[in-house]
């Protein structure tokens, strides 16, 4: 059973106490309750709003919205971070004195740092139409918890895609029988662009959707917990 499931079903439990059992601290549990569920509902609904469209909801489904951008920034990530200059100069000069034909890309995958399209999604997340609601469960602070495994998430991917069958063979096709040259630079950014094109939509969403749901189910919580002592306050003062 989920984190929001439990928060949502303990709240709406004090909800059903406060309406319909008498006794000395029925309003103070119906207030808690009330409160309690409003938030957690309130943070689900900014979490669910991410990754679908909610018909009267302007704003929501801005992780498929935005996949363009994303697409962008997972493209300038690998060209201007990973397929350097000195990267392959370095790594064509080791793999061709090799006979081995399968160049393996692991040391410079692990040696990148994959923040800047963490960067990107925040980014584009911010200034999507989204932002104003991501400040309800805490803004850009509240995604940083997924830093660390969309990294990791996100050097799987680039490693299945460039030691996959495809992308080598495309790329020792391109580069037979040529130096290292500018011309080697526009062959791999063709490859990587020609990769990233099979991604969709929907498969980026299920990446990131799993994470967040994931490592963001605390504010679903912890929403449910300050509006529950919100609510406790409330009544608190007025008796």
């Amino acid at each position: 059973m989920s984190k929001s499931l439990i928060t949502n079903l303990i709240a709406s439990i004090l909800v059903l106490v406060g309406v319909f059992i008498e006794w000395e601290y029925q309003n103070l549990t119906l207030s808690i309750g009330l409160f309690a569920l409003s938030g957690a509902i309130t943070n689900w609904l900014a979490i669910y709003m991410l990754f679908e469209r909610v018909p009267l909801l302007y704003g929501s489904g801005v992780v498929t919205e935005k996949f363009e951008e994303f697409k962008s920034g997972i493209y300038n990530l690998m060209m201007n971070e990973f397929f350097t200059r000195d990267n392959i100069d370095k790594f064509f000069e080791r793999e061709f004195s090799s006979s081995d034909k399968h160049f393996d890309f692991s040391t410079l995958l692990e040696k990148t740092d994959f923040s800047s399209a963490f960067d990107a999604l925040k980014i584009a997340v911010k200034e999507s139409s989204f932002g104003g609601m991501l400040s309800m469960i805490g803004g850009e602070s509240a995604l940083e918890p997924l830093k660390e495994p969309f990294s990791i998430k996100l050097k799987g991917a680039m490693n299945k895609i460039v030691h996959s069958n495809t992308f080598q063979s495309a790329l020792q096709d391109n580069l037979k029988n040529s130096k290292v040259s500018n011309d080697i630079l526009d062959k791999v950014s063709f490859i990587v662009e020609q990769r990233l094109d099979e991604l969709t939509p929907n498969m980026v969403k299920e990446i990131i959707q799993k994470m967040i749901r994931e490592h963001l189910g605390w504010l679903v919580i912890w929403g449910g917990v300050f509006g529950g002592l919100i609510g406790a306050i409330f009544t608190l003062l007025q008796s």
